[in-house]
Parts: structure tokens; C-alpha cells; sequence
């Protein structure tokens, strides 16, 4: 029987321990800060948004509980004052409130024989964890346990956030008249930021779910006081009328769903690395955003998170009796990354000004239907990118290929 530790009860470190739990010939404990009613009555905690890929994971691992009842986003559409492109999912997303969710699979979790110790983990407890476990996994990016995890400088280029964010739950939110189905709508406002709606599930049903991606001290970046629900939708409705009011029509009777519909904050992307030693010859193991964080601006953390769990657990289950070594961890990380450094590429070059080849991207992606769907699913599989959008001049040569002409620019 191997004795596993998992610090952290979210998307990654949940789906692992369902993954690992009774039949697997595993002993597994998770380490929680908040029970499960905490959590279902607490704040919002993300927009949640999932794309087709991801949710096929839960789906084969039993943990896609919420898939009748919830929206499917079927489409990506991205409206700016010179016009709209709108990419077809292949798979369709979907937003499921991460509080309900949680909350469910740690329920689920201790329904199924798992043992859950609740309480704050400070890192000076992580030695006895370690001593006491076969293998110590870290499964939270927030507070001190993430900063055992040193930065790895080649992939962290930011040392502050580049947005300010805030996202609130809604009552109201309107689809656009032509979307035949629900749509996941970005506005960016160049050198100002992004706005985003979509629509999912909260505890009382279907919802709204919007975010803003503020740069900060421009006119988007109205939330450094932290405002509660009421005030969130009412600076949103006021920005929108400013700014984006194709979208202001469609909010216009929006309101908050519930006391802990908002969320303000800021994140700086960042890199860690996978592997902390606790003490002599003990190591831990970091996942998911304990030791790859990304801004929210292109929705990959609870994608991330989905896929670092799978990852995580085939290396597990393979292992067999033998020692969860640093080797084996570090092993096992780069099998993660292979998916993660493709999402670390395309969120850090969208957090800074598009560069002239992204711009004749979106431009053709607005007249050439080819161009907009390749576009709206590489955000599902970040690794799609690595071809074309990461590359300028791929970019270009596809841009030829499709359009039977010279890229103007290029």
C-alpha cells in the first residue's frame, strides 16, 4: 500500500486523488483548507472555463458531474471596433463554478474511503508530511507552499502582473442575437485590456460568468479597493457603455447571483520549479499552479490543472512499488510540461502587445472561416500553436496558404 499526500483540494489535487483513490492500492490523504460547505459558500474563485480536451479528461475519470445542465459554449467570438471574427469549438467548453465543483468531488472523495485532514499547511509541516507519505504531491499556487518551489528564470519573463483582474457571476447576461449557440465572447481593447462573458453553472443554476482583464492604470482598472458583487456589476455596466457597447446591450439587466459572486486580484505569470527539498533526502512534488502559474487571459489554469492530474496519476499508477524518487518527480513534471510550456508561450506573448504577424492572424481570421477555427482551438490544445501562431514566419507562410496571396507586411 503506498501512502500518498496530496496538499491542496482544487481542481488539480482533487482530480488526482479521485484518480488514486480506494481500488487503486493507494492510501491517499488530502490536505484541506476549507471543507466542503466552506467552499460552496465562500467567494467565487475563477471563471472555470474548460475546453473540450480538458473535459474530456474528467469525463473518462467519472468526475464530469455537471455536464447536462451546463451551457455549451460553442464557439469563440472576439468583437473589436473593426469587426468580429467568430472560431467554431471543434469540442464545445463549458464553465462549471469551481466552488460547486470542488466542494462536490472532496465530498465525493471522503464518500469514497479517502481520509481529508483539514487545516492551513504551513511549510514547516511539509517534512513530517514527507516523512510520513511514499509521495508528497503540492497541488496549491496559493500562499507560501508555492514559494518552496524556486522560479525558473527561463520560462518567467514577468515579475509583476500584467492585468488586474476582477470577475463576477451574473443573473441576466443576455446571448448575442445571431449565436446560434452560446458563445464564449471576448472584447480586447488594445492597450487597455479584455473584457469576456460567458455562461455556466453556479449553485443555483445557469449563470453568467464575466472577467475583466485590466491593464493596470488604464481606464479598465477600477478594482484596486476590491469591490463586492453590486459594485462589480455596476462598474461593469458603466465600462461597457464607455468602452465596449456592443456588449453593454447584452448586460444591461445583469446582477450579481449570490453574496460571493465577485472576485478582484492580480496574478504574475510565473514558472517554478517542479521539485522542493523538505529535508535531508524528503522532496516534494509541486502540480499545476503551485509551479506553473498563467494569467487567466487565455482560460488554461483549470485546463492545466485537469491535464497535470492525468499526467500525475498514469506516472503513479506505472510506477509500481518503486521509490517516488527526485528523479521520478522531475521525470514526471516533464511529461506535464510538455503540454504546460505551450500555454506558458501563448499567454505570455497575448499579455503584451500583439505583434504585427498575430494582427494579420486576427485580421484574416475575420474575413477566412479556415483561419478563425484553427484560431478558436488552439486555445483548447495551446500546443496547436506551436506550428503557426508561435512563429511568425509559419504564421505567415500558413496566411499565404490560405488566402492565395503575399501577407501584406510580411
Amino acid at each position: 500500500m503506498r501512502r500518498i499526500a496530496i496538499v491542496g483540494a482544487g481542481q488539480g489535487g482533487l482530480h488526482l486523488a479521485l484518480g488514486l483513490g480506494p481500488g487503486r492500492d493507494h492510501e491517499v490523504t488530502v490536505y484541506a483548507a476549507r471543507t466542503a460547505e466552506e467552499v460552496r459558500t465562500g467567494p467565487i474563485m475563477s471563471t472555470q472555463l474548460m475546453y473540450g480536451p480538458a473535459l474530456a479528461l474528467e469525463r473518462a475519470a467519472g468526475l464530469h458531474l455537471w455536464e447536462a445542465e451546463t451551457p455549451r459554449l460553442g464557439s469563440l467570438r472576439i468583437t473589436t471596433a473593426d469587426g468580429d471574427l467568430t472560431g467554431p469549438f471543434d469540442e464545445p467548453a463549458q464553465c462549471v463554478d469551481q466552488r460547486v465543483k470542488t466542494a462536490r468531488w472532496l465530498e465525493l472523495f471522503e464518500e469514497r474511503g479517502g481520509r481529508v485532514e483539514y487545516g492551513t499547511v504551513e511549510p514547516e509541516q511539509l517534512e513530517r508530511i514527507a516523512g510520513a507519505h511514499d509521495l508528497t504531491v503540492v497541488a496549491t499556487g496559493r500562499g507560501p507552499l508555492s514559494e518552496l518551489f524556486g522560479r525558473d528564470e527561463r520560462h518567467s519573463p514577468y515579475d509583476r502582473p500584467r492585468r488586474n483582474l476582477a470577475a463576477v457571476y451574473v443573473h441576466g447576461l443576455r446571448t448575442g442575437p445571431d449565436a446560434a449557440w452560446p458563445q464564449l465572447r471576448c472584447s480586447p481593447v488594445e492597450g487597455v485590456g479584455e473584457f469576456f462573458a460567458m455562461e455556466g453553472t453556479a449553485a443555483g443554476g445557469p449563470c453568467g460568468m464575466l472577467l475583466w482583464e485590466a491593464v493596470p492604470g488604464g481606464p479598465f482598472d477600477r478594482w484596486q479597493d476590491r469591490p463586492g458583487p453590486d459594485a462589480v456589476v455596476g462598474r461593469t455596466l458603466g465600462l461597457l457603455r464607455d468602452h465596449i457597447p456592443w456588449e453593454y446591450e447584452l448586460c444591461a439587466a445583469m446582477e450579481p447571483t449570490d453574496a460571493g459572486a465577485a472576485l478582484v486580484g492580480a496574478v504574475t505569470p510565473v514558472v517554478r520549479h517542479p521539485v522542493a527539498r523538505v529535508a535531508d533526502g524528503r522532496h516534494v512534488l509541486g502540480m499545476a499552479d503551485a509551479v506553473v502559474v498563467n494569467d487567466p487571459l487565455t482560460g488554461q489554469g483549470a485546463n492545466s490543472a485537469a491535464r497535470c492530474a492525468d499526467t500525475y496519476l498514469r506516472a503513479i499508477l506505472a510506477h509500481g512499488d518503486k521509490p517516488f524518487d527526485r528523479t521520478w518527480m522531475l521525470r514526471t513534471f516533464a511529461a506535464f510540461w510538455e503540454h504546460a510550456r505551450h500555454t506558458v508561450a501563448l499567454t505570455n506573448l497575448l499579455l503584451a502587445p500583439p505583434p504585427p504577424h498575430v494582427r494579420r492572424v486576427l485580421a484574416a481570421a475575420r474575413e477566412y472561416p479556415e483561419v478563425a477555427r484553427r484560431y478558436a482551438n488552439g486555445y483548447a490544445d495551446p500546443a496547436g500553436f506551436q506550428d503557426w501562431l508561435l512563429d511568425a514566419d509559419r504564421a505567415d507562410a500558413y496566411l499565404a496558404a490560405v488566402t492565395g496571396r503575399r501577407v501584406p507586411g510580411a
